[in-house]
C-alpha cells in the first residue's frame, strides 16, 4: 500500500500516535474526527500492513547512565551482497550499536553507538569493531549535544505535498 492509498483520516491516525502513542484509542478517535470502532479498526489494518512498525518509550540515554554518544563511519573491504547482509547481521548482535544504516559514497555504513562511558565504548571499537571480519576503516565522531533528534515522519510535510497533487 502506498502512501497515496492512505486518507487523510489514516495519515491523521499516523501523525497522531507519532506524537503520543501510548493515547487511547478514544482519545485517538476523538482527534481524529471518527467513533472509536473504526478508528481501532483503521489502527490493526496500518499496524497489518507495516505502517506502524510498533511502539516503544523514548528513554533519556544520559539520564541512564549512557554519557557518550558516537557515529561511527564504517568502510568494508568487500562490497559484496553476503558482505553487506554479514555485516548487518553482526550490527544486529552489538548491542552498543543502536543504528545501522548502510550508505551510498565513500563511507559503506554509518552506525550509532551509545555506551555509559568512553572506555566502554573504545574496548568494543577495538575488541569488536575493528575486528570483526572485512571491516577496512572506521572513523568515528564523538557526539558533543545534541541539537534535534525527531522520531518519525514530517507529516506537515506529506500533507502539503498530496495538497499540491490534488
Amino acid at each position: 500500500m502506498t502512501v497515496s492509498r492512505l486518507d487523510e483520516i489514516d495519515r491523521k491516525i499516523l501523525a497522531e500516535l507519532q506524537a503520543d502513542g501510548r493515547m487511547t484509542n478514544v482519545e485517538l478517535a476523538r482527534r481524529v474526527g471518527i467513533s472509536a470502532p473504526p478508528c481501532l479498526r483503521r489502527v490493526r489494518t496500518l499496524e497489518e500492513q507495516g505502517y506502524i512498525r510498533g511502539y516503544h518509550a523514548q528513554v533519556d540515554p544520559r539520564a541512564l547512565g549512557f554519557e557518550v554518544q558516537v557515529f561511527a563511519m564504517v568502510g568494508l573491504q568487500s562490497q559484496a551482497e553476503a558482505d553487506l547482509s554479514a555485516f548487518e547481521a553482526r550490527c544486529r548482535d552489538w548491542p552498543l550499536v543502536r543504528e545501522c544504516h548502510m550508505l551510498n559514497g565513500e563511507v559503506d555504513f554509518i552506525l550509532k553507538c551509545v555506551a555509559p562511558d568512553l572506555s566502554t565504548f573504545q574496548s568494543f571499537l577495538t575488541e569488536e569493531l575493528t575486528a570483526a571480519d572485512n571491516v577496512a576503516s572506521v572513523k568515528t565522531s564523538l557526539v558533543i549535544r545534541g541539537a534535534k533528534d525527531e522520531p518519525g515522519v514530517p507529516f506537515e510535510v506529506l500533507e502539503a505535498r498530496l495538497g499540491q497533487m490534488a
